[in-house]
């Protein structure tokens, strides 16, 4: 009995404090890399300290996701230092190939965007915003209707947000609109290399929809301008269409569709180029195409958890 409580007791100290690390990120003098562990280790503890229930399962989605925030944040906390490294040059290049000369967003908006807001332009831009409840409602639609898929949905849903956040620690990378907004008051973007005509669409339209209201609600949800390669926005609506498609055609065809819709509003709204898309989805179809080599492994790491969690309820 004594052993169990110990073990709870332990596993909710990692929780309380994995859940913690994120916010005291900036105040400790712990390396980024140590607390950022510390964050991915809560929904462990979690597995450990409460049994096995569908309340649990939500909640250990939610710690992953609080610490997958603070990973994609975190790389922004020292800005002056992410801007010596961030890259520009490369995405400007590929999409310049693939728009033939000119970068698709710049093609898009010089052919479709107005002066006045359209009703195709606030589609885009709430398909945009929706995006935040797309992955996890699938996650949800797939916990409620097919809940013998969830362990292995949720375990490549999250895998394309952490490997994504990895990347852009290691590989900030400028998006459109960044570059586009720098180039004409920056030293490191002189040389005519960067002079692009590219509008932030979403956050225009987010003054004129919400007002007042836009500076803090965009300073919730936003957070490291310099994360776009590659897309996540596009890798886990790629990855939620794919398991919505293996649960169910039709909302596997919901999905797509708007997977396809978000696509094009990235580019069109100036939020990512053409090539963030393509590695977003490249990423997405590695994590796709790994799961059945890994899940041998990740099943005897989840034994192993299930039996400390066992030990834990004992008597």
């Amino acid at each position: 009995m004594r052993g169990s409580r110990a073990i709870r007791t332990a596993a909710w100290a990692l929780v309380g404090a994995g859940a913690a690390a994120p916010l005291v990120r900036k105040r400790v003098t712990a390396p980024a890399f140590a607390t950022q562990t510390l964050a991915f280790a809560a929904p462990l503890g979690l597995c450990v300290a409460v049994r096995r229930s569908r309340t649990r399962d939500v909640a250990v989605c939610a710690l992953q996701m609080w610490a997958y925030l603070a990973a994609y944040k975190s790389p922004h906390d020292d800005e002056e230092a992410q801007a010596q490294r961030v890259l520009i040059d490369y995405p400007i290049a590929v999409d310049r190939a693939i728009g033939l000369g000119q970068l698709p967003t710049v093609r898009l908006q010089g052919r479709l965007a107005r002066g006045q807001w359209r009703l195709g332009d606030k589609v885009l831009v709430w398909a945009h915003w929706i995006w935040f409840l797309v992955p996890h409602g699938s996650l949800v639609y797939i916990m409620l209707r097919h809940p013998r898929r969830f362990e292995r949905s949720a375990a490549m849903t999250y895998a394309v947000f952490d490997i994504g956040a990895m990347v852009y620690w290691v590989l900030p990378t400028a998006p459109p609109w960044f570059a586009g907004a720098q180039g004409d008051r920056d030293e490191h973007f002189n040389g005519g290399r960067h002079d692009l005509a590219v509008r932030r669409m979403m956050v225009e339209y987010g003054q004129f929809f919400w007002k007042d209201g836009w500076g803090p609600l965009y300073s919730v949800f936003g957070g490291n301008p310099l994360a776009a390669m590659p897309s996540l926005h596009f890798a886990t609506s790629t990855m939620a269409a794919q398991l919505l498609s293996e649960a169910d055609p039709i909302a596997g065809a919901l999905g797509w569709a708007y997977a396809g819709t978000l696509g094009f509003a990235l580019v069109y709204l100036g939020e990512h180029y053409v090539v963030d898309l393509v590695a977003g989805a490249a990423l997405t179809e590695v994590v796709r195409r790994a799961a059945p080599g890994v899940a041998p492994l990740v099943a005897r790491f989840g034994r192993a958890v299930a039996a400390i969690e066992a030990r834990a309820h004992a008597g």
